[in-house]
C-alpha cells in the first residue's frame, strides 16, 4: 500500500469516527497558534509559527531561532537552489520546537514601494516569484512541516488592510497577483494556503466561492485546507467582534477549513443553527474537515516522533547559510572607478556612521509578524571589526580616513498609539517597514541625505550601504558617491555578509527583484489616491498587468535601477545562444537553449542569466519583455560555460478573460538574453506551433 493510499485510510478511519461536534471543533484555533485537539482519537494540537524568514518569537513560546535574511533578499539570489536550503533549514527549526507548520512564504506582488511588508516578499515579478517560492515550499515539507503561502490574494499594501477592497479586472488578477500562488500549488503542492484580510472586488477571499473552490482547490487541484490569517473574519479585523457578517454555510460550501485564532465564522452555536437549518450538510462538512485530516496525516501527527524528520536550530549551518544568503544577495548598485572593493592591505583606516551601523532588527515584533529574534546578531560595525581587526582602523573621523562608509536605509519601527508623539515623528522622519504601516516616502529621511551630502564634501571616497526591505529613490545623493551597496535586512549574519562583500572575500551576484523608480510618481500604483492607497475603501488597481519593469518599458520612463540590475567586481561575456530546436507544440512541452558566457575580468564571481520574451504579433495587449527563466551560474577568470536553460511553454501564454484559462498562441516569439530588464546581449526566434 503507498503511502498515499495509508493517509487516506487514515483520514476515512477519523471521519467515520468524528463526531459532528468534533468537526465543528476542527474548523476553528483553539489558542493563538493552535487547533482543538480530539484526544479519544489520538489527534493533536497542530500547531503553527509565524514566519517565513526564520521561527518567530512570539509563536514560539519566546525561544531564540535562526535569523534569516528578508524574503526580498532571498529573491534577489535569484538562486533557486539557495531557496531550497532556507525552506529546509526553517522546516528543521520549526521540527525542532514542535511546530508542524510554517506560516510562509508571501507570495505577495511588489506593487508598490510603500508596502510596509514589501521586504518579506519576494519581486514585483509572478515570474521571479514563484521560482523562489516553489523550492522554499519544498524545502520546507521536505522536513514534513506544511508550508503555509500567503495572504492570497492581492494584500499588496497595510493600509485600511482588514477594510480595503481591491478593485482589480480578471486577466490581471490571474496573470499577476494569482500566478505565483497557481504555479507553486501545481508543482510544490504546498499543504496549507492563508487567505488575505483585503476583500477582492468587493468580497473577502476567505467567503470566496470563486478563488477558493472552483479556483484553487477545483481547477488548480489544492490539496491542502485554507485557513484565514489571524481575526481576518472579525469585521475590521476587531478582536472585539462578536460575530462575522459571513454565513457559516457560505464558507464551508467555499472551501475554508480552518478559521484562525478563535471563531467568528464557524462559532459553535452558528454552525449549530446553520445545519439544523439545512443550510449545508454533513458531506460538504466532511469535505473541509478531511482536508485538515489529510494535512494532520502528512505532517506525522499520528506517527511515533522518532520516525519523524530530526528537528536542529541555532546551528552552526544554518547561522552559514544566513550569512551565504545574505551574501548572494546583496546587490551592488553603484561602483564607479572601481572603488570597491577594499583592501586590507592597502587601506590604513576607514570612518564608519550611519544610523544602521549598530543597528540590530532581529527584535520581539520588529517589523510585524515575520519577526526573528536571534540568540546573536552581527551588526555592520561588529562585522567590520572582525574583518579589521589588527589591519585596519576603524575612525569616526571622516576628514582623515582612506574611506568612508555610511549605513543607511529605513528601519521596522512602527508608530503605534502608546508612543509619545516626539518618538512617532522621529521614526516616520527616518522611515518604516513593518506589518500594519504603510510608508509615506520614498526617500531617505532628510537627515541622512543630509549625512550622506555633507560627508562626501570632506571625504568623497564615501561609500553608502543601504539597509531596507524595499526600493528607495536616490536623486538628492546618488550622484555624489562613488559606491553604493543594497545589502536590504541581512539577518543575523549580516555584518560578516557586509564586510565579505566590501573587501572583496565575496563578490556581489545579487539581482535587483524589484524596479527602483527616480520618483514614487514613476510608479503605476501611485498616479492618483484612488490607486493608492485607496478611495472609500476601495484601491484600483488600474495600470493592469503593467506591474513593475512592464510599466517603465511601455511608459518609456528610465527608472534609477532596473528590475534584474546588479553590478559585479568581474565582467561577464555573453557568447552566443544555441537551441537544438527552435519550436514549442504545447502548453507544457519545453525547450531548452543554450547559452555560452565567459568571465573575462580577473575575479571569481557569478552572473544570472536572463532570459526574457517578446510575443511578435499577440491577440492581445502584452508587456513588450517578460521573465521567463533565469539560471545563476559561477565562473572563474577567464573560464567558459555553456548553460542549458529551459523555456517552457506555460510560461509564454497568458491569461485568456474569453474562455478562462490560460492561452499559448501560435506565432514567433524572441527570447531577449541578458543580465536585467534592459541590457540585452543576445536573441534568439522560436515558434510555437500548436
Amino acid at each position: 500500500m503507498s503511502s498515499k493510499e495509508i493517509e487516506e485510510k487514515k483520514v476515512e478511519f477519523l471521519l467515520n469516527k468524528l463526531t459532528l461536534s468534533e468537526k465543528f471543533k476542527l474548523l476553528t484555533g483553539y489558542f493563538f497558534f493552535q487547533t482543538h485537539r480530539i484526544l479519544r482519537l489520538g489527534i493533536r494540537t497542530f500547531k503553527v509559527t509565524d514566519g517565513p524568514l526564520g521561527i518567530s518569537q512570539h509563536s514560539s513560546f519566546l525561544r531564540k531561532n535562526t535569523y534569516f535574511p528578508a524574503g526580498i533578499n532571498l529573491a534577489a539570489t535569484w538562486n533557486k537552489n539557495l531557496a531550497f536550503e532556507c525552506g529546509k533549514a526553517i522546516g528543521k527549526e520549526a521540527r525542532a520546537i514542535g511546530r508542524s507548520c510554517v506560516l510562509g512564504p508571501g507570495l505577495n506582488i511588489g506593487r508598490t514601494p510603500f508596502n510596509g511588508r514589501t521586504f518579506e516578499y519576494y519581486s514585483e515579478d509572478p515570474h521571479l516569484t514563484k521560482e523562489i517560492a516553489i523550492p522554499f515550499v519544498k524545502g520546507v515539507q521536505s522536513q514534513k512541516i506544511a508550508a503555509c503561502p500567503k495572504h492570497y490574494v492581492a494584500n499588496n499594501q497595510e493600509t485600511n488592510r482588514y477594510l480595503v477592497s481591491t478593485e482589480i479586472d480578471e486577466r490581471t488578477l490571474h496573470e499577476v497577483y494569482l500566478r505565483a500562488f497557481k504555479e507553486t500549488v501545481e508543482e510544490a503542492d504546498p499543504w496549507t494556503i492563508m487567505t488575505s484580510y483585503n476583500l477582492v472586488n468587493s468580497e473577502y477571499v476567505h467567503e470566496s466561492k470563486k478563488l477558493l473552490k472552483d479556483t484553487l482547490i477545483d481547477k488548480w487541484g489544492f490539496s491542502g485546507f485554507v485557513m484565514t490569517d489571524w481575526w481576518s473574519t472579525s469585521e475590521g479585523g476587531s478582536k472585539k467582534k462578536e460575530s462575522s457578517n459571513t454565513p457559516p454555510e457560505k464558507a464551508i460550501k467555499s472551501g475554508l477549513s480552518l478559521e484562525m485564532p478563535k471563531p467568528y465564522i464557524y462559532e459553535r452555536s452558528r454552525l449549530k443553527t446553520a445545519y439544523r437549518q439545512g443550510k449545508f450538510t454533513e458531506k460538504e462538512l466532511d469535505e473541509i474537515v478531511k482536508r485538515i485530516l489529510l494535512v494532520y496525516t502528512k505532517v506525522g501527527m499520528f506517527e511515533k516522533r522518532k520516525n519523524l524528520p530530526k528537528g536542529e536550530r541555532n546551528t552552526k549551518k544554518h547561522q552559514n547559510l544566513a550569512r551565504r544568503m545574505s551574501e548572494e544577495g546583496i546587490v551592488l548598485l553603484k561602483n564607479s572607478n572601481n572603488i570597491l572593493p577594499l583592501s586590507l592591505e592597502n587601506t590604513k583606516s576607514i570612518a564608519v556612521l550611519g544610523p544602521n551601523l549598530r543597528r540590530k532588527f532581529g527584535k520581539l515584533l520588529n517589523g510585524g509578524a515575520a519577526a526573528v529574534t536571534p540568540p546573536y546578531e552581527i551588526t555592520p560595525l561588529k562585522g567590520l571589526e572582525e574583518k579589521c581587526n589588527g589591519k585596519v582602523k576603524i575612525t569616526k573621523d571622516i576628514s582623515k580616513a582612506d574611506y568612508v562608509l555610511l549605513f543607511m536605509g529605513l528601519n521596522h519601527d512602527s508608530p503605534t498609539k502608546f508612543m509619545s508623539e516626539k518618538i512617532i515623528e522621529e521614526e516616520i522622519e527616518f522611515g518604516n517597514e513593518s506589518e500594519k504601516a504603510d510608508r509615506n516616502k520614498l526617500g531617505l529621511s532628510e537627515s541622512q541625505i543630509v549625512q550622506i551630502n555633507e560627508t562626501v564634501k570632506i571625504n568623497p571616497k564615501t561609500i553608502v550601504v543601504l539597509i531596507n526591505g524595499s526600493p528607495v529613490s536616490m536623486e538628492d545623493w546618488l550622484e555624489n558617491v562613488p559606491a553604493v551597496l543594497e545589502a536590504w535586512y541581512p539577518g543575523m549574519e549580516g555584518g560578516r555578509a557586509i564586510a565579505n562583500v566590501l573587501f572583496g572575500d565575496v563578490n556581489p551576484s545579487g539581482k535587483l527583484p524589484m524596479t527602483f523608480p527616480k520618483k514614487i510618481e514613476d510608479c503605476p500604483s501611485h498616479k492618483s489616491e484612488s490607486t493608492f492607497p485607496g478611495v472609500d475603501h476601495k484601491v484600483y488597481y488600474e495600470e493592469g498587468i503593467y506591474v513593475g519593469y512592464k510599466h517603465y518599458e511601455k511608459e518609456n520612463i528610465e527608472p534609477l535601477f532596473p528590475f534584474g540590475f546588479g553590478l559585479s567586481y568581474t565582467d561577464f561575456k555573453f557568447e552566443e545562444v544555441q537551441t537544438t530546436k527552435n519550436k514549442l507544440n504545447a502548453m507544457y512541452e519545453i525547450l531548452e537553449i543554450k547559452v555560452k558566457i565567459t568571465n573575462v575580468g580577473n575575479k571569481a564571481g557569478s552572473e544570472v542569466i536572463q532570459v526574457y520574451s517578446e510575443d511578435v504579433k499577440s491577440s492581445v495587449d502584452r508587456p513588450k519583455r517578460e521573465l521567463i527563466s533565469f539560471k545563476k551560474v559561477f565562473l572563474e577568470p577567464n573560464e567558459t560555460k555553456t548553460i542549458p536553460i529551459e523555456i517552457k511553454g506555460k510560461d509564454l501564454a497568458f491569461y485568456d478573460v474569453s474562455s478562462k484559462d490560460w492561452k499559448l498562441e501560435k506565432g514567433d516569439f524572441i527570447l531577449h538574453i541578458g543580465n536585467s530588464s534592459i541590457d540585452f546581449h543576445l536573441e534568439e526566434k522560436i515558434t510555437v506551433t500548436n
